[in-house]
């Protein structure tokens, strides 16, 4: 479909929060130059326009991109409509190197963090508050019962949670319901061909707890828009370069990047988008993933080229399903059950 013609950009609910986005999010991480390969203000205010005219309405920050001036640069550049736009922050990584409640899960780290990120972004509200990552250390119920004051004081809305392991997520929204707490209503996770891990246990346990999900580094780390004839190709490792032919494969029959081939891949498995651009031709190239329509053979392709184990308990249990039927279990008898176990 030309990109002038383009289809509104699909929008969902994000998660419990009954918050509306658009699949595509705008992760800022790009915003500002003071890690050494970002944007500079025009750049990163045309990006966010160009994304803005495709129908985009959710924007993604941290409290450390750029340290500190990815949080300045989006408040200015979302300031005129501030309320049309779904506005996230981040906090948990430390932002004073010789100060370590600068970074952690806990009250004081998340109390600071808000009212610096609110001062930054010049607003009085974060639509969305996420955890950043576990840190090891803070207890979960320490976590929520704090990210709850936050949401009653009408300073956060909703809250979502990243980097952190499937049974920890699972664990703290069974803690907040039990205890009439915000709980988390979304996850972020790394998802993309080249790191399917979270289809082992986040992404089933994100499914059965209702928790909108959104892939950040959907591109692999930016080696998913690459080609067989980039330099370097022959030193990236088999799996990878296996990925990289079949992705190049597809893209060429489609007439489209790369890229939009990988992108749209995790579409097509019913996660939201974070994509950031340093240039306007990547957010443009990005957003082409919504054009992109994979047909079942070709999908069949990129799930072979980046297959992964499942490991056990997943592929012990899958091996056996049939023995867990319903006609299986009224007709067989115990004996033959324990020989059915391993």
């Amino acid at each position: 479909m030309p990109e002038s013609v383009r289809a509104p950009m699909p929008m969902r609910v994000l998660g419990r929060s009954g918050i509306r986005v658009s699949d595509l999010c705008l992760g800022t991480m790009t915003f500002g130059t003071e890690w050494g390969f970002g944007t500079d203000e025009s750049t990163s205010r045309k990006i966010y326009e160009t994304y803005r005219e495709a129908g985009g309405n959710y924007v993604d920050t941290a409290n450390n991109y750029t340290d500190g001036a990815s949080e300045e640069i989006l408040g200015r550049v979302v300031a005129s409509e501030r309320d049309s736009v779904v506005l996230s922050t981040k906090y948990t990584f430390p932002t004073v190197k010789d100060d370590p409640n600068t970074g952690g899960n806990h009250r004081k780290s998340l109390r600071r963090s808000v009212e610096t990120s609110l001062r930054r972004l010049g607003t009085d509200y974060i639509d969305v508050l996420w955890v950043h990552a576990w840190d090891q250390c803070t207890p979960v119920d320490e976590t929520l019962r704090a990210l709850d004051d936050m949401v009653r004081s009408g300073k956060v809305l909703a809250i979502g949670v990243s980097n952190t392991p499937a049974w920890v997520v699972s664990r703290s929204v069974a803690i907040a319901e039990l205890r009439g707490w915000s709980s988390y209503c979304t996850m972020q996770v790394e998802y993309s061909l080249a790191a399917r891990t979270p289809e082992r246990e986040l992404l089933p346990m994100a499914d059965a707890s209702g928790l909108a999900v959104t892939a950040w580094s959907p591109l692999g780390r930016g080696i998913l828009a690459r080609t067989p004839s980039t330099d370097g190709f022959t030193k990236l490792s088999a799996p990878v370069q296996r990925i990289l032919r079949t992705t190049r494969e597809v893209g060429d029959e489609l007439g489209v990047s790369s890229a939009r081939v990988a992108l749209a891949w995790v579409l097509r498995q019913g996660l939201m988008l974070s994509i950031g651009a340093r240039t306007l031709d990547q957010i443009n190239d990005n957003l082409g993933a919504l054009d992109v329509e994979l047909d079942e053979s070709q999908l069949s392709r990129l799930d072979e080229a980046s297959n992964i184990r499942l490991g056990y308990p997943h592929e012990f249990l899958h091996e056996r399903r049939a023995l867990f039927t319903p006609q299986a279990l009224g007709t067989r008898d115990s004996d033959a059950a324990a020989r059915a176990g391993g």
